[in-house]
């Protein structure tokens, strides 16, 4: 049952890339390259989702002082570095025919890298406490504090001038684009939640080794830890 949900959204995703790709129209002066939109903006999107997960999930474990709320921050970190990575990746695809150059340290393109390298510095930092709980106590005012960034990457082509463009509306958009920008934002979500319901089940017997392993060893054998 869980494998067939995995390739109902498989076929979601592949569905939606390809109405984008293939049955709506090229921007009239952006031309083809303008598809792009349809995997890097949605990647964009998800990714806040992602880190307002783990804003929340931080938020839970300091509150509730539950493995799961932790669980919860750091796999939604990971599916949001992916993400993230994946929205430079295709930003800078975009940027050399639209802008000439691969990268340039646009206010939206430099606060996105920042965004990105402090969530990399999250990980990195759980990766290096080895005690489940003072990991845990570490890193969820950090997941609390990194998130005020997202606004800041979000509202940065307001504040201040860019070359990157503002924010699309459905006022300024094809009708097909809309849709296929939406649906495309649907699969990715849909990925992002896969991906999460996963990466949980890895953290939490990741977590349960590691108590196992923390245990006397008669306890340990009595437990399962010992076979």
């Amino acid at each position: 049952m869980k494998y067939g949900i995995i390739l109902v959204v498989i076929g979601f995703f592949v569905l939606a890339q390809a109405r984008g790709l293939f049955f709506t129209p090229p921007d009239q002066l952006m031309g083809e390259v303008q598809r792009l939109m349809y995997i890097h903006v949605p990647a964009a999107w998800n990714a806040f989702i992602a880190f307002f997960i783990t804003f929340v999930g931080s938020i839970g474990y300091l509150w509730r002082k539950t493995p799961v709320w932790d669980r919860l921050a750091a796999s939604s970190a990971e599916v949001g570095v992916v993400l993230t990575a994946m929205t430079v990746c295709l930003g800078a695809i975009w940027g050399r025919p639209t802008w000439g150059v691969w990268w340039t340290w646009d206010a939206r393109l430099t606060t996105t890298a920042i965004l990105l390298f402090l969530y990399l510095g999250f990980l990195a930092i759980r990766a290096f406490i080895d005690d489940r709980r003072t990991r845990a106590r570490v890193s969820a005012p950090i997941g609390i504090l990194i998130f005020l960034n997202v606004p800041i990457v979000y509202f940065s082509v307001k504040w201040w001038r860019t070359l990157h463009q503002v924010q699309s509306s459905p006022s300024t958009m094809d009708l097909g684009m809309v849709t296929s920008l939406r649906l495309n934002a649907l699969a990715l979500l849909a990925v992002l939640v896969t991906f999460l319901y996963w990466r949980m089940r890895l953290e939490r017997r990741r977590q349960e080794r590691e108590e196992q392993l923390a245990m006397p060893p008669a306890i340990a054998d009595s437990t399962g830890g010992g076979r």
